[in-house]
């Protein structure tokens, strides 16, 4: 686990992206901004434009779709703040890449090379950041709580990110989840003592108030 790397999760516009930023605004840090959207048509031009109007002048920019781990190690200073928005976009780049822009030919073996390709660069771009003297904060969408998608690239493209967020999470020392703009500390909420599932709760009558102890089920 690595203090200096922050995950950032949520749903679409859950307030991920503004969060980070403000995190990053407030650092006091240098911040490197690496976009990894590209303008494939004019709503994401739009988007990409959206998103640049509000990032502070100071920043600098790298746009870089494809390889996170050379542009933060070409351009980051010793001190700065790294901030990758998104590994969502990010995966799903790679995934056409790999797949020559065909999505009909994911298949389970070039799924699997693509999931792995993925991770492999996330476990690089983590193991990167004592070496660069950075601190990395990594936004993504959490993208597996709701429908499961109808059409196979879909459902490969979901999986593939739950397994990326999940390793990102592993090496981060701090993970927040967004939930209708509300920062959530996952884990901090994640060390917690775990609630026994031996336990019944019971109810204190004065208060109503419920007090989970080691209490038997009967």
């Amino acid at each position: 686990m690595n203090t200096g790397v922050v995950l950032v999760l949520g749903g679409a516009r859950s307030g991920k992206s503004a969060w980070a930023e403000r995190q990053a605004a407030i650092s006091g840090r240098p911040v490197l901004f690496v976009a990894t959207a590209v303008p494939s048509d004019a709503e994401m031009a739009f988007r990409i434009a959206a998103h640049k109007a509000t990032r502070p002048s100071g920043w600098r920019t790298v746009e870089e779709p494809l390889d996170l781990v050379g542009a933060v190690a070409t351009n980051a200073r010793p001190n700065d703040l790294v901030l990758v928005d998104c590994l969502t976009v990010w995966l799903g780049n790679l995934l056409h890449v790999r797949t020559g822009g065909d999505l009909a030919a994911v298949d389970p073996e070039r799924s699997e090379r693509v999931e792995a390709e993925a991770v492999e660069t996330i476990q690089r771009l983590l193991a990167a950041v004592p070496d660069l003297d950075i601190e990395l904060v990594v936004v993504s969408n959490e993208v597996g709580m709701g429908l499961v998608p109808p059409y196979p690239v879909g459902r490969v493209f979901r999986d593939a990110l739950g397994r990326v967020n999940c390793v990102t999470a592993a090496g981060a020392g701090s993970v927040v989840l967004m939930v209708a703009g509300l920062p959530v500390d996952v884990r901090r909420l994640s060390q917690a003592e775990p609630v026994s599932l031996g336990a019944a709760p019971k109810v204190d009558r004065d208060s109503q108030a419920v007090d989970i102890t080691d209490s038997p089920v009967p």
